[in-house]
């Protein structure tokens, strides 16, 4: 059987890092190139499937110089706006026989987290998300916390749920962001990788359903299905429920 030829832009990054790893040891694929933001693209033009954990500011043009080329791609990069979405839409219409997997998180737990909160979110009239992360990351909150928020946001609304009671008069901030009605307040630590609580509240009770990252290597068994998934599914694939089969 042919193997998957994969590409990486942010080889050098600790998440293109660990891809590297992740294809070399995993069956029926192989690297075959990889470069760094401002080095040659055309590093990764013999790859079927390029996988992208650079930079919102970067990822927009490495998707049109993939597409353009025909080459699939695996995306981890966070920041992306319905704008930017919309954008992409339109370059695999143009394209159409490649494909693109944007993903906010590849590690199972998270997406299983995510799928939970969403299925309990009906029952429980409060609910906010603490997500926990390393100082080197460039968006907050977090693509994973900003997906969790609008999936229970919709969850919410088809239950015809009232706003998340809340009294809060003055802040100064302290009450963080607010995502489809949902607070999401953000940490940034050194020692931390990459963690998120979804705190659900009720009379006399709470639920909390948290997921923790310790290593990078927990996003790779995602990544992997990821790329053996996108070569068969031309188009725009966000998230990985599909990628799963959930």
């Amino acid at each position: 059987m042919t193997e998957i030829r994969v590409g990486v832009f942010g080889a050098s990054g600790k998440m293109g890092t660990e891809v590297v790893r992740a294809v070399e040891r995993a069956d029926g694929m192989t690297i075959v190139g990889g470069c760094d933001l401002g080095e040659p693209r055309e590093q990764v033009g013999r790859a079927q499937v390029v996988v992208d954990f650079t930079h919102p500011d970067a990822v927009m043009d490495n998707i049109a110089w993939c597409l353009e080329r025909g080459i699939h791609m695996v995306i981890g990069t966070t920041g992306f706006t319905d704008e930017k979405l919309d954008r992409v839409r339109n370059l695999c219409a143009a394209h159409p026989e490649a494909g693109v997997l944007i993903a906010s998180n590849f590690s199972i737990g998270a997406v299983l987290m995510m799928r939970f909160a969403a299925t309990a979110a009906p029952f429980y009239p409060s609910v906010e998300i603490v997500e926990l992360h390393h100082p080197n990351k460039a968006d907050a909150p977090s693509g994973t916390s900003a997906t969790t928020a609008r999936r229970i946001g919709a969850a919410r609304a088809a239950a015809q749920m009232p706003p998340v009671p809340d009294a809060t008069v003055h802040d100064d901030g302290a009450r963080g962001a607010v995502v489809d009605g949902v607070h999401i307040h953000g940490v940034r630590l050194q020692g931390l990788v990459a963690h998120q609580e979804v705190l659900l509240g009720a009379p006399g009770e709470t639920l909390t359903i948290r997921h923790d990252s310790f290593d990078r290597a927990s996003f790779m068994p995602g990544v992997v299905a990821g790329i053996r998934y996108i070569v068969d599914h031309p188009g725009l694939t966000l998230e990985m429920e599909s990628v799963l089969g959930l």
